[in-house]
């Protein structure tokens, strides 16, 4: 009788979890402001367990937030024993890891580029240097060669996966970078595709829950007139890919909610089938946030 019981509330929970699913979504702002200790918010993801987690770019502390968006506040803060030289993206794993791309790199001449792995229960941190296999000099000696920023990335099956940020005066071309997952080794990143993202520059990237849709972030900066200041922002969605040649697949683009002109956008996360959460940084008038983006599931 306990196993027939048992089988039938597993039944029941199987039919009521899309239900949760839609009423949380329901119940989650289009718009949430965040705190002033978020401003600059360069890295977010959610969590398999629905943490969502988020942190800041550089000239910040080595801290990561657990936000809660529907009591809009921050429900924990972690201290890492780690430099902030210029956090720009976060991304996770199915073991529990955070991954923290410390890979900004506006001048184009770091060499000491390297993504931190923090594992949320034990509180073991790592981490794993690397360098781009196609930068010889540091800086290149033109500006057009600039594209060895990096503020995107992905964890997918064993690897990590890069997009880099080309200048906005370069030629728009987003590089994808692969790096095994070794600790505490320095390794060379592979190149595996390019592509030209017309108009935008990446700065940021998730991947959903199911592996089958890429999302970066882009946007443009520039003057009108040649002092009036426009951006422009949007979501680059990416499908129907085979294995991780994400930037083979179909393209949807969408344009991100504006103000004037377009914030900053620089993170991306899956909040679930159908929606995505994406942040901006705070540049007055206008303030950090994040934004409930509708995507039906194709």
């Amino acid at each position: 009788m306990l196993k027939i019981l048992l089988f039938r509330a597993s039944q029941w929970a199987l039919v009521l979890l899309p239900c949760i699913s839609a009423a949380q979504s329901s119940a989650l702002s289009k718009s949430i402001k965040l705190p002033p200790e978020l401003k600059e918010v360069s890295g977010m993801t959610r969590m398999p367990n629905g943490d969502l987690w988020l942190l800041n770019d550089s000239k910040n502390p080595a801290d990561l937030f657990r936000f809660d968006p529907f009591q809009k506040k921050v429900a924990e803060v972690r201290h890492l024993a780690a430099r902030n030289y210029d956090w720009e993206d976060l991304t996770h794993d199915q073991a529990g890891n955070l991954y923290i791309g410390d890979f900004g790199n506006n001048y184009n001449k770091r060499q000491n580029l390297r993504i931190f792995r923090y594992h949320l229960a034990s509180g073991r941190l790592d981490s794993l240097p690397f360098r781009y296999p196609d930068q010889t000099s540091f800086p290149p000696a033109n500006t057009s060669d600039w594209n060895f920023n990096c503020e995107a990335m992905v964890f997918f099956q064993d690897s990590l996966h890069l997009f880099s940020k080309n200048v906005f005066k370069g030629d728009f071309i987003c590089k994808h970078y692969v790096i095994p997952i070794t600790p505490g080794k320095e390794v060379v990143a592979i190149l595996r595709e390019s592509i030209k993202l017309r108009g935008r520059v990446v700065t940021g990237a998730a991947l959903s829950q199911d592996g089958k849709t890429l999302a970066l972030t882009g946007y443009i900066m520039g003057k009108k007139l040649g002092f009036w200041p426009y951006t422009r922002a949007s979501v680059m969605y990416f499908t129907d890919f085979q294995g991780s040649w994400f930037l083979r697949g179909k393209q949807h683009r969408k344009r991100l909610p504006k103000f004037g002109v377009s914030r900053q956008f620089e993170s991306i996360t899956q909040w679930d089938d159908q929606h995505w959460l994406a942040a901006n940084e705070g540049r007055k008038p206008q303030v950090q946030r994040i934004w409930r983006l509708n995507r039906k599931k194709r």
